[in-house]
């Protein structure tokens, strides 16, 4: 199983992003995650880059493939605009980035004041927006009207050689179908076997699916759910919300609904190699390719020396 890891863009800064992409590159992890976000979940994450700048940097900083888990081509930028800088990134990295899409959350579309469409006109948004990222990357004049977009006469100049890969997240069945018929791939964050079954029975075949979790490394289980419950509290809100609250604030209030140990329940906490690899584990039997890693808090050195010694060996 490829084993990767996640660079949290809410909880720390460019400069931070880069460095632990080298470290993860010296560690011995095999490809990038990286998040795109306007805001953080919570303030206490305290950071949200604008990750084409970061990707950019990265590049230059270590060769490691990178993946955008995910970006949404639909409100807060259009998808022409993230046509053209998908196309940018893939030819810095020498046709090493993916464009992981998904129909995103009000925490990060609502900005411009437009209304924020229910799931099913999200789904629908979204492969309108492939389409038109599809045809831009063949490299001619491009006009288009569709129903949620309008492209004229726009042509991307710098292509990489191959069409960028599209891969899509899916959280519930109707989602995972429209992936399985318009994306190269398939994204998700739980170790859901009957969606990549699902997945791959409806058109996605043997095509890559990845999956993250998250990590909070300290000297003990307990320091680990401590900093994660202080960072990440929104891991645990329940149900649609994290789709459709507007902001950081109102995470921070759905939050009051989540405790400490429901949060250690969602990541693996503390510097016991035997809890990261039953956790890869559980995404290995789900049926996923590749798997990312996300350390949240100040030990992220300590997660790459615990996976270098024990844990990447054993998926060498």
């Amino acid at each position: 199983m490829r084993i990767g890891y996640f660079l949290s863009s809410e909880e720390y800064t460019p400069a931070e992003l880069i460095a632990q992409a080298k470290g993860a590159e010296r560690a011995g992890f095999s490809a990038l995650w990286i998040s795109d976000h306007y805001h953080p979940w919570v303030d206490a994450q305290g950071q949200s880059a604008f990750v084409w700048s970061t990707i950019g940097a990265l590049s230059q900083a270590c060769a490691l493939p990178i993946t955008t888990a995910v970006t949404c081509p639909t409100v807060r930028i259009h998808p022409a605009v993230i046509a053209q800088a998908a196309a940018t990134s893939a030819v810095l990295t020498g046709g090493k980035f993916r464009l992981g899409i998904g129909t995103g959350e009000a925490l990060n579309e609502h900005i411009f004041g437009d209304a924020w469409p229910e799931a099913d006109v999200r789904l629908e948004m979204l492969e309108e927006a492939v389409e038109i990222m599809r045809e831009l990357w063949k490299g001619g004049t491009v006009s288009y009207r569709g129903k949620h977009y309008t492209v004229e006469n726009a042509r991307i100049y710098t292509l990489p050689e191959k069409p960028v890969e599209i891969l899509m997240s899916g959280f519930g069945p109707k989602a995972t179908s429209v992936a399985a018929r318009i994306a190269e791939g398939y994204i998700s964050t739980m170790p859901d076997g009957d969606l990549v079954k699902r997945f791959r029975d409806e058109g996605g075949g043997k095509r890559t699916c990845q999956a993250g979790f998250k990590a909070a490394f300290a000297s003990s289980e307990e320091e680990g759910a401590r900093i994660a419950y202080e960072k990440w509290p929104n891991a645990s809100v329940p149900g649609e919300l994290s789709q459709v609250l507007p902001s950081p604030k109102h995470f921070e209030q759905a939050s009051q609904l989540v405790t400490q140990d429901m949060v250690k329940e969602a990541f693996v906490c503390g510097n016991d190699p035997a809890a990261h690899l039953e956790m890869i584990d559980k995404y290995a039997r789900a049926g996923f390719d590749e798997v990312y890693v996300a350390n949240t808090g100040p030990h992220w050195e300590g997660l790459f020396d615990l996976y270098a010694e024990h844990v990447l060996p054993k998926h060498a």
